[in-house]
């Protein structure tokens, strides 16, 4: 099965999220991360809250929740042993250097990231592709759209426990218009 390491930046929206790690669930890929993906995750997600209103106290008991949820739900997601690599590889923004690590001893085949020109290509290891989350969305669904649409079926199902309960033609409009989403969107839209 294709492996792809998600950073923090594609795993921060939530929707994005939910249906990155949706097609996860239905068996489309395998996701890995790092605990320093997940320790900015829950940093971001914590401000996130609390910029919509949230008490500082419950966004970050929310925030925490959500890593240990990816943590149960994807046992075995989480690269162990990737900081002997890390600084290895003379990325522009050192910072980076531990995604690239993990995504090694995660056996992964892509970076899935928005900051593609941060990981320019003659640095990284062969074998190793970095992708816009739009991207890998597309060539993922590619696969198997049918399949895809389980997983919006998924998320159709899980929405209105935090917000409005969503439709499946108001989530594909949300991955469409804000994620940018569209040629994964079509692909799902032509299984329906």
């Amino acid at each position: 099965m294709f492996t792809a390491l998600l950073d923090t930046c594609v795993l921060w929206p939530s929707l994005q999220r939910d249906f990155l790690l949706s097609l996860a669930v239905e068996g489309m890929y395998r996701p890995v991360w790092s605990a320093a993906i997940l320790d900015e995750l829950e940093y971001h997600e914590t401000h996130k809250l609390i910029a919509r209103g949230e008490e500082t106290s419950e966004a970050h008991r929310r925030a925490q929740y959500l890593v240990e949820q990816m943590r149960t739900h994807f046992d075995g997601a989480e690269v162990q042993g990737w900081q002997p690599l890390e600084g290895t590889y003379g990325l522009p923004d050192p910072d980076d250097e531990h995604i690239v690590a993990a995504a090694v001893v995660g056996g992964a085949g892509a970076i899935i990231t928005h900051n593609k020109r941060d990981f320019p290509p003659a640095k990284l290891p062969a074998g190793i592709q970095v992708l816009s989350p739009q991207e890998f969305a597309a060539n993922t669904v590619a696969l198997d759209p049918v399949q895809a649409r389980t997983a919006i079926a998924a998320i159709v199902e899980r929405s209105g426990n935090r917000g409005p309960h969503l439709t499946e033609d108001e989530v594909l409009a949300v991955l469409a218009s804000r994620y940018k989403m569209n040629d994964a969107v079509e692909l799902i839209r032509r299984t329906g």
